[in-house]
């Protein structure tokens, strides 16, 4: 039986990784202690899950004893980001498996830690990034490894959030750069993680611009220049557009996001003790970046051109990926019951270099979060890894490492204005060539 500890009761900690454990996996796998900040969230943990109603709670500063009165075989840590490096530590201090959730950590300093940590640890740590599960993800792995449009030379990755989830971010915690490392490592680590996974090649530099355009007190649709205002009490929410745009009043709409769990972020606010999820997106403090393009470049040769931003009409993304054969792309549009018009059914289309016709792929699409990675996600963390694969895809330290060297080394570009070396970031003392391996 591998006994599991959890550190952050977060909404994905219960409907992604607890769920699934008590309801899905609980023949080998078992919640012994969770552990969070807030007694609120506790609360609503056990009143959510039975099983766990005799499972014993701890906070933050209890982790060793916790382990000591529980002697679990893994950690799972899904608390606030910045407290990642905390949890994985003290984890890997103790010799057990660590599977966190993205990111790994908010600085490419604690990476280093973690790799140095995990170096001298007969523990591991797991990176969950849902993302590489996803059916047309792990189509164009398969697609680059069978040579199909020949040695990668460039990636174009345009990813679009739309005005309710990219507001969101704004109105949480993830608006502190000090907690999420800002957007470009709480978000497009997602996105760095899954084009170094299928390039299977290493970041070396990025140069980015960014800006704050949509969110802030300089937001041009701010209803006027007041601090410390919520949704749910606001007077002025009838003329905030950001808000009106997903109000029933105005349009008949079920809004449901599967990355808040709740009708609307501000009815969430009863779910914590000392916290407000319903933060103005318009206040003062916030001066994280909301639109990015980067260059990444990559010690094989290719080249990476990403843009992202997050207050659009619609969410979703648009891929091309470039090779000596020929060239590849795909449009995925997320939550399709946000887009005011019809879309498209998602296919990959193969144009060969020389001659011939364009090839559409048709993708075998499964259910659950993420676009049907996370259950395939959860079955590699709590059966074990598929062995029929033919090519590794959970992710371990170093792909966490890189994809947050490359999202601190976009923002520090943006504030410093020149090129940032993912190698300086990191500056790492560990042999990353030779990855420890996590399955």
């Amino acid at each position: 039986m591998n006994r599991i500890v959890v550190c952050g009761l977060s909404n994905r900690a219960l409907g992604m990784f607890i769920q699934s454990i008590v309801h899905q996996f609980g023949s080998t796998n078992q919640v012994v202690g969770v552990l969070d900040s807030d007694p609120r969230r506790i609360e609503i943990c056990k009143d959510s899950f039975s099983e766990l109603k005799s499972v014993p709670s701890y906070n933050p500063n209890q982790f060793q004893q916790m382990i000591d009165e529980t002697n679990p075989d893994t950690v799972i840590v899904t608390s606030r980001d910045d407290t990642h490096i905390d949890y994985i530590l003290q984890g890997l201090e103790n010799n057990l498996t660590v599977i966190t959730e993205k990111p790994m950590v908010t600085k490419a300093e604690d990476a280093r830690r973690v790799m140095e940590a995990e170096k001298e640890s007969k523990g591991k740590v797991i990176v969950a990034f849902n993302y590489r599960y996803n059916p047309f993800h792990r189509k164009i792995k398969e697609l680059i490894l069978e040579g199909k449009i020949g040695r990668v030379t460039s990636v174009d990755l345009n990813w679009y959030i739309d005005t309710y989830h990219g507001a969101s971010y704004f109105k949480r915690w993830n608006r502190n750069r000090n907690f999420s490392g800002g957007l470009s490592i709480h978000k497009s680590t997602h996105h760095f993680d899954l084009v170094n996974w299928w390039l299977d090649q290493n970041p070396e530099e990025v140069f980015a611009y960014g800006a704050l355009n949509y969110f802030g007190k300089d937001g041009e649709f701010n209803p006027s220049p007041t601090d410390n205002r919520y949704c749910s009490t606001c007077e002025e929410k009838l003329s905030c557009e950001y808000y009106m745009r997903w109000s029933n009043r105005r349009n008949n709409i079920a809004v449901k996001d599967d990355h808040i769990k709740a009708d609307s972020i501000e009815k969430s606010a009863q779910n914590y003790t000392h916290y407000r999820p319903d933060s103005c997106i318009f206040d003062h403090e916030i001066e994280i970046e909301d639109t990015y393009v980067a260059t990444v470049k990559y010690d094989k040769g290719a080249f990476l051109s990403y843009s992202v931003n997050f207050s659009l009409p619609y969410e979703g993304y648009r891929l091309a990926i470039n090779g000596t054969k020929g060239r590849i792309e795909t449009t995925e549009f997320h939550e399709p019951s946000r887009i005011p018009f019809s879309v498209p059914e998602q296919t990959i289309e193969f144009y060969p270099l020389f001659g011939g016709a364009k090839e559409i792929i048709h993708v075998l699409q499964t259910g659950g979060g993420h676009g049907g990675g996370d259950p395939v996600l959860l079955e590699d963390l709590f059966l074990g890894v598929d062995q029929n694969r033919p090519y590794p895809i959970l992710a371990g330290a170093e792909a966490g490492a890189y994809s947050i060297a490359v999202g601190e080394g976009v923002w520090r570009s943006v504030k410093e204005n020149k090129p940032m070396k993912i190698n300086d970031l990191l500056k790492s003392e560990v042999d990353l060539s030779l990855p420890k391996a996590v399955f």
